[in-house]
């Protein structure tokens, strides 16, 4: 088996796109041009990171990798925080891949626990074609969906595979109708749209929002992250029609980092 290192060389390269800043309510604020370049030295023994964001330049260079991220086998991965703590601001990145593509959502939340912004990030490998895609938009994820999700864990432990099912469709009053089954579970929801933003409120003192954003992303965060309750941040790409990654952060009710789950999913029937 490979080692999260190597996973971690998948990302070698130029990306170059942008970073553009988002409100809590989907705004776009602000766009700015980025070049990320990952280059392995020594044997790719160490990794030199420059991050240059409009003209400001950042060099990193590191040779291990910290608690607070994973890497899947194909590159994609997480960082962020480790422990929900009280009056500290808290927040992560989840970074999907796909080709020459990479799409990266950074979501941060105040330190009362308020959701106060996002970062989408936008790559493509240098000399190849920055494919874009449209807003995503709640008709473009009706349907049922079929895929395979791979969850790995901060201890260490042996991943766990398994598949999923995910069916979304509107009911007669207009309300998204979500249905996630994954082993033995099947979990169903529902939420009002409201343009842009669909908000899982069946619990008042536990609504999740869903962000549907530029090139066919969602965000999908809880209002407020609260003391001695689960969450899981996430983060959807419609790569193609019928082709959708997600990746999901989980926390227990201790505040502890859990888990990360990556799922790639294919459309199987239209609504």
């Amino acid at each position: 088996m490979k080692s999260q290192w190597e996973y971690l060389l998948q990302n070698l390269g130029e990306w170059q796109g942008s970073f553009t800043q988002v409100s809590p309510q989907g705004e776009i604020l602000e766009d700015t041009p980025s070049v990320v370049s990952l280059e392995g030295l020594n044997n790719n023994q160490t990794i030199r990171q420059i991050i240059r964001l409009g003209g400001d330049e950042k060099v990193l260079e590191y040779s291990t990798l910290g608690r607070s991220v994973l890497f899947f086998e194909n590159g994609a991965f997480s960082q962020g925080t480790i422990q929900l703590a009280p009056f500290s601001e808290f927040g992560a990145e989840l970074g999907l891949i796909h080709e020459n593509r990479r799409l990266r959502l950074v979501q941060l939340f105040d330190k009362n626990g308020q959701l106060d912004k996002f970062t989408l990030i936008r790559e493509h490998l240098a000399g190849t074609p920055a494919a874009q895609h449209p807003p995503l938009t709640v008709e473009a994820l009706l349907g049922e969906w079929q895929g395979k999700a791979v969850t790995i864990y901060p201890d260490w432990r042996s991943p766990d595979t398994y598949s999923t099912t995910l069916q979304i469709q509107l009911d007669p009053t207009g309300r998204l109708i979500q249905s996630l089954s994954f082993g033995d579970r099947t979990i169903n929801s529902t939420a009002s749209i409201n343009g842009s933003k669909l908000t899982f409120d069946q619990d008042p003192q536990k609504q999740v929002q869903v962000l549907l954003l530029p090139d066919g992303v969602s965000a999908t965060s809880p209002l407020k992250v609260q003391l001695r309750q689960p969450l899981f941040l996430e983060v959807g790409w419609l790569i193609e029609p019928n082709l959708r990654q997600r990746m999901v952060r989980s926390y227990n009710d201790k505040g502890e980092w859990t888990s990360l789950t990556l799922v790639t999913e294919h459309r199987v029937n239209s609504v």
